[in-house]
Formats: structure tokens, C-alpha cells, sequence
């Protein structure tokens, strides 16, 4: 083991033990009140009361309900056998392997596979997770035991395939667990995938039926009722929404929902990620599959900070992907690192009074934009310096993108 790679394992050990020094020393206890959520829900599939659940305990404020389809409750499951001290454990030890996980995908599918494979930038992968674990996405991640960094996993394990049926089925599958990650189905619309964009419906079909052949009853309320509720998942205007409807609602002090000034929103954020993809090369796998999620989060009803793990991704790819010599790259990925470190909704949380309290002094409800203006400034920078090269066909250019990478 070379001394670079032996300093980042140092910080990624380091890293992992005030995680679980955290964990253990801090007042509140074992704070993962999304895994309770998940292990304690997902029980109540024995007595056929999924969505009449909420965790309180240490959310007298909002307590919190399963808001996942009943899929994801079936994963669950056999969790809740477990003792929850050795599950909340075993999560944190888990998501910190799948963030290398990410982290190592993201740097193949920017450099190619024989590149990262040296030693230096096998230690590069081991420092970006050590600091990834302090990005607030990361960080409320861990804090909450969320299940963000695997379901960002899946859809980095998919994109790095070119198996149509690992693809689709990843896909599928996860969008069967949280609804959300069904948005990347869109990159592979993008790269042209029909036969993937296919089978992940028909993935994502089965974990439906799945629910309604296991659990009709909630399978029926949660598709026939819950779903797009925007409100039962939690608090729009919340300064930890880093949604585009939730900014929105910050800045003319009233829940937007799904009107003109939303809808208007979602038309100019549609618009600037087309131009974004358009103007990467077709075989710029990452920078694709960054627009497409980052346009996921931004329409999406409710985007916690703690969804944002992409975040890490990106500055990977602005540091050392194809546009890493146009001018601004640097100052964008410096701009994510900073507001991620710094945690600017985690600091803006403690200035509201309330998490329902949607109206606040209007600088905080633009600070409380950090995500979503630097999202479409992002679009923008893309839009400015990128260049989408003309000579290859869309399907030499996948062939080439996929002999360059390592098929999963």
C-alpha cells in the first residue's frame, strides 16, 4: 500500500469512527429516526396498518409516517428482527461502503476503468469518500439512517452496465423501493437504452404487482390514495426542502403547490437541463446522468438536502471530467463543497421558527435557495461551455463510451 493510499484510508477510518463515536456519545442516542422508520414500519406490515404508523419519539414535532410504496416495506422487513442498536450499526457501515462504491463508479465512468485502477487514484476514491462522509447529504444521511447512498448506488451500477437487464432491473427495483429514482430512467432515454427503458418499467411493474399480490389492502391506499401527497412526507416550505417548489414557497411566503409559479418553474428548468444535455458530448455518461437527477431534484415536490447525495458526483465530475479546463469549473465544484460542508440548510434551520412556518425575512429565504440557484446555475455554466461533438453517430458514440468502461 503506497503512502497516498495508506494516509486516505487513515482519513476514512478516522472518518468512520467519530461517525460511530457520534452515534454512541450523542445525547439524543442513536438518532436514525428515518431507519426507525423503515425497521419499525415496515413491521406493521404483520398487522396490515403500514401507513397508520409514525415514528414520534424524537420527532414530537412531525411524526414521521412510512411514506414509501409497500415494496420498500417488504425490503424492510426483515430488519425489524434484528436488535436495532446491531441494524443502525450495520447501516452506517453499509452506506459508508456504497458511498466508495460511488465515488469509485463515478470516477470509472469520468475516467475510464484501467485509469482509476491505479494507485494513486485508488487512494483519490478512498479521500473523496472520507470527505464525502462530511457533505451534508452525506452527513443528515448517516443522521438519519436514510437510504439515499444506496438507491444512488443503483442507479450508478446501472448507468456503469450495459446489460440491458441488470440495467432496467436496477432501475425497476429502486424506483419500486422510493418512487424518486425513477427519474433516472430519463438517461437512459438519453443514451437511446429502449430495450432498458423498457424492462425497467416492466421491473418497476412487477414490484407493484408484487405489493398488491402481498399487501392489497395498503398496496390500494398508497396508490390510490397517498400517492403525490406531497404534504404527508413533510413540510414544503421547510428550509431543509431544497426543492424547487420548496424554494418557491420560501420566497412569496406561501405554499406554491402545483400552480402557475410552479409550473412555470418546472418549463424553464425542463428547458435549461435539455440544453445542458444537449451540449455534453454523447459519451459523457456522468455529466448526463448529473442533469438528468439534478433535474429530478429540483421538480420534485419534496427534495430533503439529504437527497442531494449527487452532489458529490458532480464535483467529481467538474474537477475531472471533459469540462474540467472551461473557465468556472472549479468555482462551481468549490460552490458545492463549501454549501455542503458548511451544511447551509442545516445552519438555516436553526434561524426558523418552526419547520411548517413557510414565510421568513427575505434573506434567509434566499439563502434557503442554495441548492436549487446553484442547480440552474449549473445548467447554465453546462449550457455556456459545453460542446456536443457532431462527428460520431449516438450509437458509435455508446459503443465507444461502453469499451472504455468496464461493463458491470
Amino acid at each position: 500500500m503506497n503512502r497516498q493510499l495508506r494516509w486516505a484510508v487513515s482519513a476514512l477510518g478516522l472518518s468512520v469512527l467519530a461517525r460511530l463515536l457520534w452515534m454512541f456519545l450523542n445525547k439524543n442516542g442513536i438518532n436514525v429516526v428515518d431507519l426507525h422508520v423503515y425497521v419499525d414500519g415496515s413491521a406493521s406490515l404483520l398487522t396490515d396498518r403500514l401507513y397508520d404508523f409514525t415514528y414520534a419519539e424524537k420527532t414530537p414535532d412531525f411524526p414521521l409516517p412510512f411514506t414509501y410504496p409497500p415494496f420498500a416495506a417488504l425490503v424492510f422487513f426483515p430488519l425489524h428482527y434484528l436488535p436495532f442498536t446491531v441494524v443502525a450499526v450495520g447501516w452506517l457501515l453499509a452506506t459508508v461502503a456504497a458511498l466508495y462504491a460511488v465515488v469509485r463508479i463515478a470516477l470509472e465512468l469520468i475516467l475510464g476503468a484501467e485509469r482509476v485502477r491505479e494507485p494513486g487514484w485508488q487512494a483519490a476514491a478512498v479521500g473523496w469518500t472520507a470527505l464525502g462522509l462530511w457533505m451534508e447529504p452525506v452527513r443528515t444521511t448517516i443522521d438519519y439512517g436514510q437510504v439515499n447512498v444506496f438507491l444512488v448506488l443503483g442507479a450508478m451500477v446501472a448507468v456503469r452496465s450495459s446489460r440491458w437487464w441488470l440495467s432496467g432491473g436496477l432501475i425497476g427495483v429502486i424506483a419500486g423501493i422510493k418512487l424518486t429514482p425513477a427519474i433516472s430512467g430519463l438517461y437512459f432515454v438519453a443514451q437511446r437504452r429502449w430495450l432498458t427503458v423498457v424492462w425497467s418499467a416492466v421491473v418497476f411493474g412487477a414490484t407493484v404487482g408484487i405489493s398488491f399480490l402481498i399487501a392489497p389492502h395498503m398496496a390500494d391506499h398508497y396508490f390510490g390514495k397517498l400517492i403525490g401527497k406531497a404534504d404527508r412526507i413533510g413540510p414544503v416550505g421547510s428550509g431543509w426542502n431544497q426543492s424547487l417548489r420548496g424554494a418557491l414557497s420560501r420566497i412569496l411566503g406561501y405554499d406554491v403547490e402545483s400552480g402557475p409559479w410552479w409550473l412555470a418553474g418546472v418549463v424553464v428548468v425542463a428547458v435549461l437541463a435539455l440544453l445542458a444535455w444537449r451540449a455534453l458530448a454523447f459519451d459523457d455518461r456522468m455529466g448526463t446522468l448529473i442533469v438528468v437527477q439534478m433535474f429530478g431534484l429540483l421538480v420534485s415536490p419534496i427534495s430533503w438536502s439529504h437527497h442531494w447525495v449527487w452532489l458529490l458526483p458532480t464535483v467529481l465530475w467538474l474537477l475531472y471530467g471533459p469540462l474540467r479546463q472551461a473557465p468556472g469549473a472549479k468555482i462551481m465544484a468549490g460552490y458545492w463543497l463549501v454549501t455542503t460542508l458548511i451544511g447551509v440548510p442545516w445552519v438555516l434551520s436553526f434561524a426558523q421558527d418552526s419547520i411548517w412556518t413557510i414565510p421568513r425575512p427575505a434573506v434567509l429565504a434566499w439563502l434557503g435557495t442554495v441548492n436549487v440557484l446553484g442547480a440552474l446555475v449549473f445548467f447554465v455554466w453546462v449550457i455556456k461551455v459545453g460542446r456536443r461533438p457532431q462527428s460520431d453517430p449516438p450509437e458509435t458514440a455508446r459503443v465507444l463510451a461502453v469499451g472504455r468502461t468496464r461493463a458491470a
